[in-house]
C-alpha cells in the first residue's frame, strides 16, 4: 500500500527527472541558438560562392541559415558572391586555392561555372549546388543539389493563376541569362490557361524596372497579372501598376518581410516560398554529414525546398519569421 508520504516522495522524484530532462533539452536548444558547436569534429572550412548581386536580401537569408548550421557543426564558413559569372568562377578558384574542405555553389549561368566546378571535384573537394543549376549539377560532379525545381515552381504558379481566373500575365525577368528565371516563366506557360509575356528589365536599376513595367501595363490593358521573380521587385511592381492605372494583381517568387506585409494588406496576391534559410542551413549541414559520416540525402537526387504557395491566409503566421530574417 502506498502511503501519502511515499506518494509525495515518488511525485517529487518524477518531477525532478522531468525537470532535469526538460532543462537539458532547453540547454541544448540554447547552445545551438547561441552559435556554440554541438560536435567535436575537426574545424572544417566550407566556402559558399553565389551569383548574388550586392544588397540582395534573399541571399542574406541563405547566409543566416548557413551560418547557423556552421556554428552548430564547428565549421569555418566563408561566403563570397558576384553576379557576373566569370567573376563568380574566379571566386570558386580562390576557394580551391584555399584548399577548403567543402564547396557550396550556385549555377545560375552554368556554362561559365562548369570548368571550375569540375576542377574543384578533381581536386578532391566535395561540391554541393544550391538554388540554381539542378539540371547540370550531377554532370558537373556535385554530390547533390538543394533547392526548388524552378519549372515545377512555375507550374504551381500557373495553376494558382487558373484558380484566380487570370487571363494574361507578365513574367518580369530581372537578370538576363539566369537559367532559373527562364525556367520559372517556362513553367508558368506550361500550366497557365492564359497567355504569358516575358518582360526583361535590368534588376540593378530599380527605377528602370518600374518604368519598364509601367510602360508595358500602359500599353497592354489586358494584362491582369504581374509575376516578379524576386521578392525585392514585388513592391516596385505594385508601384508600377499604380502608376499605369492598372488593376493587374502582383504576385512574386520568393518571400521577405515586405512581401509578407503586402500579402497581409492585399497589395500582393501570393508568393512562392523556396525557403532560402533551409537551402543555406541544409547545404552546410549536409556537407558536415558527408565529411563526418559519408551521408548524402536523396541518393544524389535533388533535395527540394519548395515550391510552397503562400497567401494572405498565411501572412500572419509567417511574419514572426520574416521579421527576424529567416523566411
Amino acid at each position: 500500500m502506498v502511503t501519502a508520504a511515499m506518494a509525495a516522495v515518488i511525485a517529487a522524484s518524477l518531477a525532478g527527472c522531468s525537470s532535469t530532462g526538460g532543462k537539458r533539452a532547453e540547454e541544448e536548444r540554447n547552445r545551438a541558438a547561441s552559435g556554440k558547436a554541438n560536435v567535436d569534429t575537426p574545424r572544417w572550412k566550407v566556402a559558399m560562392v553565389t551569383h548574388s548581386g550586392d544588397g540582395d536580401s534573399y541571399w542574406d537569408i541563405v547566409q543566416r541559415g548557413a551560418k547557423q548550421a556552421a556554428a552548430k557543426d564547428n565549421i569555418e564558413f566563408l561566403y563570397s558572391h558576384d553576379k557576373e559569372a566569370g567573376r563568380q568562377a574566379q571566386l570558386v578558384q580562390t576557394a580551391i586555392d584555399q584548399k577548403v574542405d567543402g564547396l557550396i555553389v550556385t549555377l545560375a549561368k552554368p556554362e561559365a561555372m562548369k570548368g571550375v566546378v569540375r576542377k574543384a571535384v578533381k581536386a578532391g573537394i566535395p561540391v554541393i549546388t544550391i538554388n540554381s543549376g539542378q539540371d547540370v549539377s550531377k554532370s558537373y560532379g556535385a554530390l547533390s543539389h538543394i533547392g526548388q525545381d524552378e519549372v515545377l515552381a512555375g507550374e504551381a504558379v500557373g495553376e494558382e493563376l487558373n484558380k484566380r481566373g487570370r487571363k494574361k500575365a507578365v513574367c518580369l525577368l530581372h537578370e538576363q541569362g539566369n537559367v532559373g528565371h527562364e525556367e520559372r516563366c517556362r513553367g508558368v506557360k506550361k500550366t497557365f490557361d492564359g497567355t504569358v509575356d516575358n518582360l526583361y528589365a535590368d534588376g540593378t536599376n530599380m527605377p528602370g524596372v518600374e518604368s519598364t513595367l509601367e510602360a508595358k501595363l500602359q500599353s497592354d490593358k489586358k494584362v491582369d497579372t504581374v509575376l516578379t521573380l524576386g521578392a525585392p521587385f514585388a513592391p516596385t511592381a505594385v508601384q508600377a501598376a499604380e502608376g499605369a492605372g492598372s488593376d493587374a494583381e502582383v504576385s512574386t517568387f520568393d518571400l521577405s518581410d515586405k512581401v509578407a506585409q503586402s500579402l497581409a494588406d492585399g497589395s500582393v496576391g501570393f508568393a512562392v516560398d523556396q525557403q532560402p534559410y533551409l537551402q543555406g542551413y541544409q547545404a552546410v549541414d549536409l556537407m558536415w554529414l558527408h565529411r563526418y559520416n559519408g551521408n548524402m540525402l536523396g541518393g544524389g537526387q535533388p533535395v527540394l525546398t519548395g515550391p510552397e504557395i503562400v497567401t494572405k491566409d498565411d501572412a500572419e503566421a509567417l511574419q514572426k519569421y520574416t521579421k527576424r530574417g529567416t523566411r
